[in-house]
């Protein structure tokens, strides 16, 4: 184990970007935490309203962001100033990140339907800065036995074919997914050879003279979001909680 740390995440310059996400994810989890006792009334936490203006957590976390990206980059990987740099910037990127919807919206949607999207970009994040750090990307370590080269080259290989089966599905309207399926393998190849969902750009340029094709699509998203849609509704809400009902029954979708 202690070979392994060495060569894979304190002799590639490493130990920065996992204090980079350690800092990251504990930002996101404590942040969420604290925005639910808030939400609940309860502990001694209170939004920030200076003249009545609501300040956003993601305005702090910009301005970690700014001193911790540019610290980075002149203090280079190594070294205290890189360490604290990376910390910095992780607690930056959790509070921009945390609402991410916000700023893709514009709007105040942090405990809404169109709120999830922070928790699914928090996860997907954390899971390819993870991949980085497990040593599967062959850059940064030296003196490699052949071996080693081959697994890394075929992951790294397997990562780039994913992303281009991420970037199909994505096309299908399958933006789950496609996020997860960078990361995770045959979860973008199953979504870039099953039909496309209705709507998306796929199905609009293949399916516009395929009568048969749209209704089997239709139906078969039909049937997929009545399966899964509450198990992930419950998974969501237990990382960034429940949304606002009144929200919640404006932004319900159609039923079919």
């Amino acid at each position: 184990m202690g070979h392994w740390w060495y060569r894979n995440i304190v002799e590639p310059g490493k130990l920065p970007l996992l204090l980079a996400l350690v800092s990251f994810v504990l930002s996101f989890l404590v942040t969420r935490v604290i925005t639910r006792l808030i939400r609940a009334g309860r502990g001694p936490f209170k939004n920030i309203t200076p003249g009545g203006v609501h300040v956003h957590h993601v305005v702090p976390g910009v301005i970690l962001v700014i001193i911790g990206g540019f610290g980075a980059v002149g203090s280079g990987r190594y070294g205290f100033g890189a360490m604290v740099s990376a910390v910095i910037f992780g607690l930056g990127a959790g509070l921009v990140l945390d609402e991410f919807a916000l700023i893709l919206h514009l709007d105040d949607v942090y405990w809404s339907e169109q709120g999830r999207k922070s928790v699914e970009i928090v996860v997907l994040t954390a899971a390819l800065v993870a991949l980085v750090l497990g040593g599967f990307v062959p850059f940064g370590v030296n003196d490699l036995t052949a071996e080693e080269r081959q697994s890394r080259g075929l992951v790294a290989m397997n990562t780039a074919t994913n992303f281009f089966l991420a970037l199909i599905a994505l096309w299908k309207g399958k933006a789950r997914t496609a996020l997860f399926g960078v990361v995770v393998p045959f979860v973008a190849l199953i979504g870039a050879i099953r039909l496309a969902r209705p709507g998306s750009p796929y199905a609009k340029k293949f399916y516009a003279n395929r009568p048969r094709a749209r209704a089997k699509a239709g139906l078969r998203a039909f049937h997929h979001d009545r399966r899964w849609a509450a198990p992930r509704r419950r998974f969501e809400n237990f990382i960034g909680g429940t949304p606002d009902p009144e929200r919640a029954a404006v932004e319900k979708p159609p039923t079919h």
